[in-house]
């Protein structure tokens, strides 16, 4: 039953994310938390008893306990796991009130399951790793970057692996945000490509946005809806299938369709001649010269031009009765009318315009398309920093110690409590503090609290920024009044006449970490003399032009490039198109933006 929502409303044969837990293997106890947290019915302790015999004799390795209404009140929850570990102290055991107190149950269920479906193969894992660190003659302790983009401890990963899901990105988004700092940057779009899919995620006032839910293994891989939702913080990202490896085909209507299925690294593009025969979005850049086929990777590996044209050619030009070049202009086109569509939508539904921010792009692929990018969506600048390629890694090391704690704690604005309100953000503070001293035993963090808000009767909630103090009676206007702010800045206006309950909270406790120094821009001084030259395809003009060759080492903070050029690196080419100029700045980025009248 799920939501009893569907996220292809006329799709008869709809396909759901299987389970992770079989029907068989889910059992029931006649207990009953009330919706405001009251035991209404009590556990028996012989029927909890006589189910925790059963898990043991099965064999169970690993098992999810959530229960009605147990993020009010867990003790039945707790209750059970004692029972259980009593009877076998090696099993593993998730509760849904510590992994995700939040309401809505199909949710918080699903995300329990998923942290007991990888706990046990976390804790191997991650164990094994430390240890064979410690043998290496590692001293230093180890940590791990969760999904809200900052570092726990392995214990913490051990207890909570649902939390790291999704981490691998959030390095990303970092990164971002401290290229957004380093420059007093408001209004970012990152963007980051690599070799299956691209990612878009939104920096406002230097930090990433968050969200409390997202969603994985989707039927459908891009659609929203039709994966299984995980209720825990995390920097909310847009992503598309859209990589160098993502495969181009012909559907059924004649048009050239991308992705979501990827070529990978083994064989990969059909370019690198292991084997593969699909044409990719790699496939298309070399074709379209953005790409050199002697000194990809700094010359360590040479691509296959005439592998490209011969997969290209087989499954998109012939199919279309159109020559090679104009097949990879469509793929290429395909590809990025999809990220910028994704990119406008992201925006649309944040309430923001594109054309006032900036994009910083990283990944091996992002500044090969980055620029074409922002001529679509009316962005006229464009950073590429240095270490673009390994962005993510790089952000992983300018991530704080951090952890944010969530919970659902229902109150009305018309009947405001003060006192249980300062509760709910005590708790909040203890336990995400915890969190971040296991890792920074000194660290005085940072505290930024969230209180997520609706007018009753509504479906889903707005959040809503608050200060972390304590209360009185008398604030209840005071969250009425940011309510509203927040209400008219997504929607416009505000209703009159409803009332406006408080539904969740989020807390999140990270460490001080000093703010870059900020710079300024870098004006353009000098003309940067090209190395060569080379044909390479502008999609705005729909021709080949001849385009500069500069390499990044060469160029100096002021030297300038007006496009068609092409900037070249180890680890990946930044294309300028005939509409923009670059200029490379004091730390090494290259800004890249409309060309300038002298």
């Amino acid at each position: 039953m799920r939501t009893e929502s569907r996220f292809e409303q006329y799709d008869l044969d709809i396909v759901l994310p299987a389970p992770l837990v079989a029907r068989n293997e889910r059992f029931v106890l006649d207990e009953r938390i009330g919706a405001d947290g009251s035991v209404l019915k009590a556990l028996d302790i012989a029927e909890v008893d006589a189910l925790c015999d059963r898990i043991v004799a099965a064999g169970y390795e690993s098992v999810a306990i959530g229960f009605i209404h147990s993020y009010l009140n867990g003790t039945h929850e707790k209750a059970v796991r004692d029972r259980l570990l009593a009877r076998k102290p090696d099993i593993s055991v998730s509760v849904s009130s510590e992994v995700s107190p939040q309401m809505r149950e199909f949710q918080r269920f699903n995300t329990v399951c998923a942290n007991a479906f990888v706990k046990p193969l976390m804790a191997s894992y991650l164990n094994r790793l430390v240890g064979r660190l410690t043998e290496e003659g590692t001293r230093c302790p180890v940590f791990m970057i969760h999904s809200g983009g900052g570092l726990i401890s392995v214990e913490s990963a051990i207890e909570f692996p649902v939390r790291l899901l999704e981490s691998g990105p959030a390095g990303g988004a970092i990164f971002a945000a401290h290229i957004a700092s380093r420059y007093g940057l408001d209004q970012v779009l990152s963007y980051d490509m690599g070799g299956t899919t691209a990612k878009i995620c939104l920096i406002e006032n230097q930090a990433p946005k968050t969200s409390k839910t997202f969603e994985v293994a989707r039927t459908w891989r891009f659609k929203k809806g039709s994966g299984m939702p995980i209720s825990i913080p995390v920097i909310e990202m847009v992503e598309i299938g859209a990589g160098g490896g993502s495969i181009a085909t012909i559907d059924s209507m004649r048009q050239i369709r991308v992705g979501p299925h990827s070529a990978g690294s083994e064989p990969g593009p059909a370019c690198y001649g292991r084997g593969g025969a699909n044409p990719t979005v790699t496939d298309a850049d070399l074709i379209l010269g953005r790409l050199d086929p002697d000194e990809f990777a700094g010359g360590a590996m040479k691509l296959d031009r005439p592998a490209s044209h011969q997969a290209m050619n087989a499954t998109i030009a012939s199919k279309l009765d159109t020559d090679i070049a104009t097949a990879a202009y469509g793929l290429s086109e395909v590809v990025d009318e999809n990220m910028s569509n994704a990119a406008r939508m992201h925006a649309v539904e944040n309430g923001k315009e594109l054309s006032e921010f900036t994009m910083i792009a990283f990944g091996g692929a992002a500044p090969i398309h980055a620029a074409r990018l922002c001529e679509k969506l009316g962005m006229s600048e464009l950073l590429i920093p240095p270490g673009a390629g390994v962005g993510s890694a790089i952000g992983f090391l300018r991530a704080p110690f951090g952890f944010e704690s969530v919970r659902s704690a229902y109150s009305r604005l018309n009947r405001f409590d003060a006192e249980a309100i300062n509760q709910t953000i005590s708790d909040l503070i203890a336990e995400a503090t915890s969190f971040v001293r296991s890792g920074a035993p000194d660290a005085d963090p940072d505290l930024e609290c969230t209180a997520y808000m609706r007018y009753v009767g509504q479906g889903w909630e707005v959040p809503v920024t608050i200060e972390v103090r304590d209360y009185v009676d008398a604030d209840g206007g005071l969250f009425r009044r940011l309510f509203d702010e927040q209400y008219a800045h997504f929607f416009g206006r505000v209703i009159d006449g409803l009332d406006v309950e408080i539904v969740s909270w989020s807390l999140r406790a990270s460490s001080k970490v000093a703010p870059p120094p900020r710079i300024g821009r870098t004006e353009r001084q000098r003309l940067r003399r090209w190395s060569g030259t080379r044909e390479i395809f502008d999609v705005q003009e729909g021709v080949f032009q001849t385009a500069s060759i500069v390499s990044r080492a060469d160029m100096r903070p002021g030297d300038w490039v007006a496009g068609p050029a092409v900037i070249t690196e180890r680890e990946t080419s930044t294309i300028i198109t005939a509409s923009r100029e670059v200029v490379m700045q004091a730390d090494g980025c290259l800004l890249v933006r409309a060309k300038q009248v002298a």
